[in-house]
């Protein structure tokens, strides 16, 4: 592999991805800024060189873009961030250039033309590392790493998307409102078997009426007793969610489970049972019976909130 060319892909607050690639040997690093955002702010992390995308595109035109631009300055590494859009994209792209994706990366090491890479595998139960030794798409949380400050200068292009005939967007529709969209919340409260009752999850909402969140939930609750809609759904085969507060209500903390929120900022747990999985994957832990202190909680925050 030698010193590799690589590509990241992302927001100017997906940056983090450069600090995933500056594992690499002397890396060259190149960047497809999307969205708004100053190009030339990333020459403080070492990119020489930044494309802007001259107009929104969908997955099928940005996956076309993207192969050429690959194939154009022949990257060994392209690095995307984890979203709807990139899973489907990067697929189409990967496939086109017969290119392995690895989703999940959380760590990279060269040795000479062979690149480790280290991912989350079996719903977060274990950590699996593959050697590549040809073009290679990753697939990472970007708040995951931190980029060295390495000052250069940023040549910037602009790019042109490429029309995919045949394809065409018929109609774009938003999700109603009132629909949960769990995955873009800053704040959740979710909940699990701890709970007795349907109508017991009143208690989790009135909780995260006060806090601004968003209420999401296990597996049982979701897909067994449907008290709460598959749009709360967390984990492997539900949502996965990166918020700032994570606080898991009645919830045992199974692998599955813990495979959609392991990127939580702060995750609170609260349980009556003192060996819940959980409590091994949380920042704070409360032990007792969520019957007496979520109420006790909800009164304590509005009487804070107030002030």
């Amino acid at each position: 592999m030698g010193m590799a060319r690589v590509l990241v892909i992302g927001s100017i607050n997906d940056v983090g991805l450069i600090g995933l690639v500056q594992k690499l040997e002397n890396p060259e690093i190149h960047y497809l800024l999307l969205g708004a955002g100053e190009a030339t702010q990333l020459g403080k992390y070492g990119v020489t060189r930044a494309y802007v995308l001259s107009a929104q595109v969908d997955e099928a035109s940005f996956s076309e873009t993207l192969t050429d631009l690959v194939n154009a300055n022949n990257y060994s590494v392209i690095a995307v961030p984890v979203s709807k859009f990139f899973k489907t994209a990067i697929a189409i792209a990967a496939q086109k250039l017969s290119a392995p994706l690895i989703v999940d990366v959380i760590d990279l090491r060269q040795s000479g033309n062979v690149l480790e890479v280290t991912y989350n595998g079996i719903g977060n139960r274990a950590q699996v590392t593959v050697k590549v030794t040809d073009k290679v798409f990753l697939m990472a949380p970007p708040a995951r790493f931190k980029p060295v400050e390495k000052a250069t200068t940023v040549s910037t292009e602009t790019l042109q998307p490429k029309v995919v005939p045949g394809v065409k967007v018929v109609s774009t529709e938003e999700k109603p409102k009132g629909k949960v969209r769990i995955e873009d919340a800053e704040l959740i409260v979710s909940v699990g078997r701890g709970f007795k009752k349907q109508e017991d999850l009143k208690l989790a909402f009135e909780l995260a009426e006060v806090l601004g969140a968003e209420v999401g939930c296990s597996r049982p609750i979701a897909a067994d007793l449907k008290w709460l809609s598959e749009d709360h759904w967390v984990g492997l085969s539900g949502h996965k969610v990166r918020p700032k507060l994570y606080m898991a209500i009645g919830i045992s903390g199974q692998p599955q489970h813990l495979a959609g929120m392991m990127e939580a900022k702060t995750v609170v747990v609260i349980n009556s049972d003192p060996n819940a999985p959980f409590f091994k994957n949380c920042d704070y832990g409360v032990v007792e019976d969520l019957y007496k202190f979520v109420p006790a909680l909800t009164k304590k925050l509005r009487e804070i909130l107030k002030k």
